[in-house]
């Protein structure tokens, strides 16, 4: 697989040279104007010296060129998606069976979507499209993005918890213990020879994606002041410069441990080890990615830097990748370690000298792709929960997003501030970092009014003891309080049954832990991510359309374009994949439970 891949990168970016030529011929004989602009492109680069002029925006027919070069069905790999998506449907349509192993979660928003959770193997079934391939777990079949997944490394070897084939009650015997390799027999030693070769070459080729992003992209950015400022290009790029530097010193760790006569007796193990903190950077990069995705988005409205980055792309010789497509690659390598040193641990055996550093490598990699997988989980919420604000009645005061970032728990309770006060029956939110007070309507129950809230970070919650209260002289039961430090402000709190009030003092406790790792984490939301969010929701909000779930990260990663599905799928299907699925709306459900206007 890997001398494949380094085959068809090499003869696509021969073939995306040869095309630039023909492309900028092309170019003069429709239009001169364009050829000029294009040449002068790629002259900037070179030298990095142009006036500003040159790269003005022009109306007509320049912009009317570049659509139809953009949509020309004159590309530079495979229409269907380059070499390696090819040989996959070859396989397939011969009677292989494909695996793939997961890098993330998928959470199906359409019933039409296989879903999945990160480690999990699918059965790839149709990878005739580009960005969508069609797959099955167990009895589910469904759509998933491509970018989600790896392919298998041991295609001949069964996943020991995925279910093999079986026909008249006996397990077929292709998948038993006698698959062969090649014309000879398949041992633990060659599986495990598979899976270093896998490591070493995918580090070779993801040092020169990083090389070229930096290289070919940086550089030359850099050089254009009056196109990018610094912020702009840290906001695109993130720390990736310094992943650059990171990985060129891991992959040579790599290849000193790299037994070349025979590979599976290489002890790779104590590298992913020595190097688990300096992996911790890509913490950053993951968290940054979103708003590199918006920027870029934003920039490439503009021709002028459309043009911009194809150019630098053909120059540096790089496959056909968008730059987006080429900033999502470190957040999926960081995803791929883990999957990588588990299939590693698989087939190497307890007595190998590396098995010990390999099983703890493992445990060490699952822990950096956790936290950067919370930290994508924690970013996905932030739409949620500005669409919640939007939805509540009367808000005051700053948004909720200006200090919390995860809903910790909700639910009823009755709430009493001022001693001899009336009881009062209200929804609580309790957030990261403060607990908000919501009424509901007394017709639509559906509908909230903003209250107030409390802030937790000066709170102590004290468990109550069912029977009279001292500080208010009053009975309660499935009490607690909350008691502020500073003010000496109590508030007493009543739960309707035992379990509940004790779902709500864990759930204090977590709120507190939650806030404790976000500190030692250092996780925080930029206030771009929380613009955009509270402007996304207000926007849906105002427009009047049924509120729906959205995905905000997950179309970043999959670069924001609509997938051009096979035409076999039905119309109908399509739509339901290309909208996401909206809410039943509860209104006659609401009128049913109006008592007052019943006969």
């Amino acid at each position: 697989m890997s001398l494949f891949h380094s085959f068809l990168s090499t003869r696509q970016c021969h073939s995306e040279i040869m095309f630039a030529s023909s492309l900028l011929c092309t170019f003069f004989q429709r239009s001169c104007g364009l050829y000029q602009f294009v040449f002068l492109v790629v002259a900037v680069i070179a030298d990095g010296s142009l006036d500003k002029t040159a790269l003005t925006d022009d109306v007509g027919s320049e912009e009317d060129l570049y659509e139809d070069f953009r949509s020309s069905s004159h590309r530079y790999g495979h229409p269907g998606g380059g070499g390696e998506q090819l040989a996959i449907n070859e396989l397939i349509s011969d009677g292989s069976v494909v695996y793939a192993e997961a890098l993330w979660d998928h959470v199906t928003m359409d019933d039409q979507e296989l879903g999945f959770k990160a480690g999990d193997v699918i059965e790839v079934m149709d990878a005739t499209n580009k960005e969508w391939w069609w797959g099955r777990i167990l009895d589910s079949e469904g759509w998933f993005p491509a970018s989600f997944v790896r392919l298998r490394v041991n295609q001949d070897e069964p996943m020991e918890d995925y279910p093999l084939k079986v026909e008249g009650g006996k397990e077929d015997e292709s998948s038993s213990g006698t698959r062969r390799f090649g014309m000879g027999q398949t041992t633990k030693d060659q599986m495990r020879t598979n899976v270093i070769n896998e490591i070493i070459s995918t580090e070779r080729d993801y040092i020169k994606h990083l090389k070229d992003i930096c290289e070919g992209y940086i550089k030359q950015c850099r050089k254009r002041a009056d196109m990018f400022t610094e912020e702009q290009l840290k906001t695109i790029f993130g720390n990736i410069e310094d992943i650059y530097r990171c990985q060129k010193k891991f992959v040579k760790a790599l290849e000193k441990k790299f037994n070349k006569d025979h590979p599976h007796l290489s002890e790779v193990g104590s590298c992913f080890l020595e190097y688990q903190t300096e992996f911790q950077i890509y913490s950053e990069y993951c968290n940054n990615h979103p708003n590199a995705c918006m920027e870029l988005s934003r920039l490439t409205k503009v021709n002028k830097y459309v043009y911009f980055f194809e150019a630098c792309r053909l120059l540096q010789k790089m496959i056909d990748i968008s730059l987006d497509g080429f900033l999502l690659t470190p957040v999926q390598k960081i995803c791929k370690y883990p999957l990588q040193l588990a299939e590693l641990l698989k087939y190497t055996n307890p007595q190998h000298r590396d098995f010990k550093d390999v099983e703890a490598a493992l445990n060490a990699m699952k822990n950096v792709a956790r936290l950067i997988n919370e930290r994508k989980r924690r970013l996905e919420n932030i739409d949620k929960i500005a669409q919640w604000q939007s939805s509540i009645e009367d808000w005051e005061g700053e948004d909720v997003l200006v200090r919390s970032s995860e809903l910790i728990y909700s639910g009823e309770l009755a709430k009493i501030s001022h001693p001899q006060a009336k009881s009062q029956q209200r929804m609580f939110f309790l957030f990261d970092h403060q607990l908000v007070c919501c009424k509901k309507d007394l017709l639509r129950r559906d509908i909230l009014y903003y209250k107030s809230r409390i802030n937790m970070d000066d709170m102590e919650i004290l468990d109550v003891e069912d029977g009279k209260d001292k500080d208010f002289n009053i009975s309660v039961k499935n009490a607690f309080k909350l008691h502020c430090r500073d003010t000496e402000e109590v508030h007493i709190f009543c739960a309707k049954k035992p379990e509940q009030k004790q779902r709500w003092l864990k759930a204090f406790e977590n709120e507190r832990r939650q806030v404790q790792l976000d500190q030692e984490t250092g996780f925080s939301i930029t206030e771009v991510q929380k613009k955009q969010a509270m402007l996304n929701a207000s926007k849906q909000h105002h427009t009047g359309k049924p509120k729906a779930v959205t995905r905000p990260y997950y179309d970043f990663l999959m670069r924001q374009k609509h997938p051009t599905l096979p035409t076999t799928l039905p119309q109908q299907q399509v739509f339901m994949l290309a909208e996401p699925k909206r809410k039943p709306s509860n209104f006659w459900q609401n009128i049913s439970r109006l008592t007052p206007f019943r006969k």
